[in-house]
């Protein structure tokens, strides 16, 4: 089932339109042969979001678009003008010299693509830079295409984590055990608990660096990176309860996580009813947590953009009132940024991002 995909009608007279039609079809042209053997079925693009039995209904069908009668005349201007850019965003992450940026959000949401365009503006300005990620699925070096100086990449591997994790127990803790308690030792590594203290420590390790320097992290999909902040405030708990009364001074990565000087959480959605609504549950989480999200990011905007495609134009209106939702309701600062006519693939397009 191939979704979404835009009428070849709207990309004759558009400029965006006519990129996103051509991106598509190269995209379908290039699927892989196992998967062209199979059954196909293609949904054009709807102008409205697929929100509520009557919008559901009309998913599978295949009658076409006409432009409803409106009064807001298409125009080569967006409809976002004076509105936030990344830019603006970065700015106010720059000034403080270093610290840690995380992206959170659902997953699709182009959370990958908004941590390298944040990391690359700040690496730009001539800052030290780590980008790294903990998502499994994420393509960062693929984003990036190149290189740039002041910026370093990096990845959290669970499986070679748990391995590093698992050899540093056995060379350590297992050279004072006999035969039976090193074999007893090798099954306790073997429980699910040995990836999640894994990765744990890896992500500590790496949001050290943030009193040094930017480290700029894409998280894993929401679900992920909620059991990631468990684990860090199980660790947290622990380190309190053994310290007791005692008058020692310590930080656990869920200190530095709270602490907004240090941390900033910027939630990465999309102007659409659904995303908005998960991006606002996870906001409520990360407040449970003691985490307050500094920004939110609107990616992939059609509102930000000049289009003439009736289609497009269509669905920028419809984005308004979810961009005036997160503004007014959800976010104390915030950012939009616009859909692109190229992929936001390599070093300059990045930039073009936060421009």
């Amino acid at each position: 089932m191939i979704n979404a995909l835009l009428p070849k009608t709207e990309a004759e007279s558009d400029a965006l339109a006519a990129a996103i039609y051509q991106r598509e079809q190269t995209a379908l042209l290039n699927i892989p042969e196992v998967l062209k053997a199979l059954p196909q079925d293609m949904v054009v693009l709807k102008a409205f979001d697929l929100v509520g039995l009557d919008a559901l209904r009309q998913l599978l069908k295949n009658t076409p678009w006409h432009a409803q009668k409106t009064t807001n005349a298409l125009s080569h201007t967006t409809l976002t003008s004076g509105k936030p850019s990344l830019s603006k965003l970065v700015d106010s992450i720059a000034a403080d010299g270093h610290g840690l940026v995380m992206l959170m959000g659902k997953g699709g949401v182009g959370k990958t693509t908004i941590a390298a365009a944040v990391a690359v503006e700040l690496a730009h300005r001539g800052l030290p830079v780590h980008l790294t990620t903990s998502d499994p699925a994420a393509h960062l070096s693929e984003t990036l295409n190149g290189v740039l100086t002041n910026l370093t990449v990096s990845r959290i591997d669970p499986h070679a984590e748990t391995e590093r994790y698992r050899q540093h127990v056995l060379e350590t803790k297992g050279a004072t055990l006999d035969a039976q308690g090193f074999l007893l030792l090798e099954e306790d590594l073997r429980s699910p608990c040995t990836e999640e203290i894994a990765v744990f420590q890896a992500f500590s390790r790496i949001i050290r660096e943030a009193g040094k320097k930017f480290v700029v992290m894409d998280t894993a999909p929401t679900g992920h990176t909620l059991l990631l902040l468990d684990a860090t405030g199980a660790y947290h708990r622990e380190v309190s309860r053994q310290m007791g009364n005692t008058n020692l001074h310590f930080t656990t990565p869920m200190m530095q996580l709270q602490d907004h000087k240090q941390t900033k959480v910027l939630i990465v959605t999309l102007a659409e009813k659904t995303p908005v609504l998960e991006a606002a549950n996870l906001q409520a989480d990360l407040r449970r947590a003691g985490i307050e999200p500094w920004a939110w990011v609107i990616n992939n905007s059609i509102a930000a953009t000049s289009t003439s495609s009736q289609l497009l134009h269509q669905r920028a209106l419809n984005e308004l009132p979810e961009i005036d939702t997160v503004a007014t309701k959800h976010a104390k600062r915030y950012a939009i940024v616009p859909m692109l006519k190229e992929e936001p693939i390599g070093v300059q397009r990045l930039l073009d991002l936060s421009a």
